[in-house]
């Protein structure tokens, strides 16, 4: 396990923590994919830049990679040996964002890009609701077909905080 996807159903599951604290029991560098998407002031990064940082990450030979972004999915799925996708209930997820953001108003996140204070609004939160039961249905599809394409690659589901907190206390060093 040294090329991870950090993939999750929601905002607010948990995957830059998970990516951190991942990172951190396998001494592998993680990288955000928030990071490389916004620029300063919620500008979004030309897709060629976005790609192309992605790229120079995955020329390395360990990488952690946090971030759903599907229309780079592939990019990442191809070389990763590892993906770990969180889904936790949409409450929690929504819980969370709230949470953070009340954290970290007039902050910029370490996993995200720089000059992009925390911010929530109504947007967001539907952009949450509606997409979550959508993406459980899709990820079930894209898992089914990545394992039929490719039978080695390591598929990692976790539905709950014990079973999260089981995991990374198993990947410790």
């Amino acid at each position: 396990m040294e090329r991870i996807m950090v993939i999750g159903v929601s905002a607010g599951v948990g995957k830059s923590t998970f990516a951190r604290r991942l990172g951190d029991n396998l001494n592998i560098d993680v990288h955000h994919l928030d990071t490389f998407y916004w620029m300063p002031g919620w500008v979004e990064a030309p897709s060629e830049d976005f790609i192309s940082a992605q790229k120079e990450v995955l020329s390395h030979d360990k990488w952690i990679m946090d971030g759903n972004y599907s229309n780079s999915f592939h990019l990442r799925s191809k070389l990763a040996d590892t993906i770990i996708y969180l889904e936790l209930p949409l409450s929690v997820c929504l819980y969370r964002v709230i949470k953070r953001w009340l954290s970290n108003i007039g902050k910029t996140r370490p996993d995200m890009g720089k000059g992009c204070n925390e911010k929530l609004d109504w947007q967001f939160i539907k952009f949450i609701m509606t997409t979550y039961f959508p993406r459980k249905k899709e990820m079930k599809i894209k898992f089914a077909n990545l394992q039929k394409s490719d039978p080695e690659k390591v598929i990692v589901i976790l539905k709950s905080k014990p079973e999260i907190e089981g995991y990374l206390l198993n990947m410790k060093g």
